[in-house]
């Protein structure tokens, strides 16, 4: 395996070394602020450098290289797999009602015979990420690892970006399928937040829509726990997260995340399902617990070590309470990782990954997922 990073600020332009051999470089991933997605224009960038390859890339929340935390950039890493293949697959999709369907239809155009793992993207503000990756669970082997993130647009929540050998729209959600006997994966998902507050019962929800927790509005709960910041909603509500479970198992529990609000209907609009009948409870994070729970992601996923890339999405959330301290979250995973591992990734709308009690692949929220990609 070889990798080669690159980057691109407004004052530098784009910075880095392009691989030898350059039409042998089977993938260029990319991750970019939304406003200067037109400005760098890294879908023609990267394939002018890189020709042969395919390039998938998404806005974000904050871009993440090397170990460093980024912001209006565009951070690239080009990767040549010399034992192994890729192939590629995309779909549009309007509304999060299709994110079941669309799911499905990405996983059955991956042939499954020698497919090891799974990298997705999608738009962050149109996906219901539980029912997309309820849909490619539906069709993909077991065995495949799977795991991505759903893309940001910062705090603002207006629109969110992916794109697959094209400039990247609203409207997308892709996957790289990674083949060959060849190929190591290992993952790490871990939130550090810290539940407070009661308990309450989900009382009236519907797919990603959350009405009524112990039979009264959501909305209020929120807007009382956040006082003045309530006129910021829905980027306030990610300073408080929501912890989900089924009423009868503690094990399974998920974080969810705000990225919309209903005032008509006093709802709040989450990126995954929030079903009625579970257990839901509120968390705070603090800088401790979060930068520890990133290092225990890292640790989980240094698999068999040697060269390999690091694909890192952390959530906004903790990205805006960190503030100037979130590389060293990233910092505490490069040190798990050790001196071979490549980091780049971004900050998100939502991470997908395994469990790290279950082992089924979820959405989460709040998580520092890292996912290790290398070749024996």
């Amino acid at each position: 395996m070889r990798i080669a990073q690159h980057s691109w600020t407004a004052s530098s332009g784009w910075m880095g070394t392009a691989l030898d051999h350059p039409d042998q470089v089977q993938l260029v991933l990319y991750f970019a602020a939304t406003e200067v997605t037109g400005a760098a224009s890294p879908e023609i960038a990267l394939k002018a450098l890189y020709p042969q390859a395919r390039i998938l890339g998404c806005t974000t929340g904050g871009e993440i290289f090397g170990t460093e935390v980024l912001d209006d950039s565009v951070s690239a890493v080009a990767l040549h797999l010399e034992k192994s293949r890729i192939q590629v697959a995309q779909a549009d999709i309007s509304a999060p009602e299709q994110s079941l369907t669309v799911g499905k239809a990405l996983a059955s155009a991956l042939p499954a015979k020698g497919l090891r793992g799974v990298f997705v993207l999608a738009d962050g503000m149109l996906t219901n990420g539980s029912a997309l990756i309820a849909g490619l669970r539906r069709v993909l082997p077991e065995s495949v690892t799977l795991t991505g993130g759903l893309a940001g647009d910062g705090a603002l929540f207006r629109r969110t970006l992916v794109g697959l050998d094209e400039p990247a729209r609203s409207g997308v959600a892709a996957v790289i399928g990674f083949y060959g006997e060849s190929l190591t994966f290992a993952c790490g998902s871990v939130g550090g937040w810290e539940r407070f507050g009661p308990e309450r019962l989900i009382t009236r929800s519907a797919d990603n829509k959350l009405f009524e927790l112990d039979g009264k509005p959501a909305l209020d709960l929120y807007k009382r726990y956040l006082g003045e910041e309530a006129a910021n909603l829905p980027s306030s509500a990610l300073f408080f997260p929501l912890t989900i479970r089924p009423a009868h198992d503690e094990t399974s529990a998920v974080v969810r995340t705000i990225v919309g609000i209903e005032e008509d209907t006093q709802g709040l609009v989450f990126a995954g399902d929030i079903p009625q009948g579970h257990i839901a409870q509120l968390m705070r994070g603090n800088f401790d617990d979060l930068i520890d729970g990133a290092g225990q992601a890292g640790e989980a996923a240094v698999g068999d070590g040697g060269t390999r890339l690091a694909l890192l999405v952390s959530c906004i959330g903790r990205k805006l309470l960190l503030g100037q301290s979130s590389c060293e979250e990233v910092e505490e995973v490069a040190g798990r990782l050790g001196p071979d591992a490549v980091l780049t990734g971004f900050y998100s709308y939502g991470e997908i990954a395994p469990h790290g009690f279950t082992g089924r692949c979820e959405l989460h929220n709040q998580t520092m997922t890292v996912t290790t990609i290398g070749e024996k």
